[in-house]
C-alpha cells in the first residue's frame, strides 16, 4: 500500500542544529517526509561563508519551500533572523502552512 505522506521543510536559524535534528526526527516519526537544511553555518559548517554559497543555499531553500506541503520554524526562544522572516514570507505567498516550534511566544 502506498501512503501519500506530506511533505515539510524546516527553516530556521542554523545555530538551532540538535533542534533541527530533533524536529526532524520527530517530525518523521509523526509520518512526514522532512526537508532539512544541507550545512549548519551558524554551527560550524564554515564552507556556508565562501563565496556565492549562502546566497545559493538561500535561494536553494525557497526550492525546498516549493517542494513542500509545510515548513516548521525552528523558533528557539522566539527567535527568527532575517532569512527565515523571509522563508516565512515566501511559504505564506505560496499558500503553504506554516508552523512553529514555539508557538505560544
Amino acid at each position: 500500500m502506498i501512503k501519500n505522506y506530506k511533505i515539510i521543510t524546516l527553516c530556521g536559524s542554523t545555530r538551532f542544529k540538535e533542534q533541527f535534528l530533533e524536529a526532524q526526527k520527530s517530525l518523521t516519526l509523526q509520518g512526514y517526509i522532512v526537508i532539512s537544511v544541507g550545512l549548519f553555518g551558524h554551527s560550524g559548517d564554515n564552507e556556508v561563508w565562501t563565496e556565492g554559497t549562502k546566497e545559493m543555499l538561500d535561494d536553494m531553500h525557497l526550492r525546498k519551500i516549493d517542494l513542500a506541503d509545510e515548513i516548521f520554524v525552528i523558533n528557539v526562544g522566539g527567535y527568527i533572523g532575517e532569512s527565515t522572516r523571509r522563508e516565512i514570507e515566501y511559504a505564506t505567498k505560496t499558500g503553504k502552512k506554516v508552523n512553529y516550534l514555539e508557538s505560544d511566544l
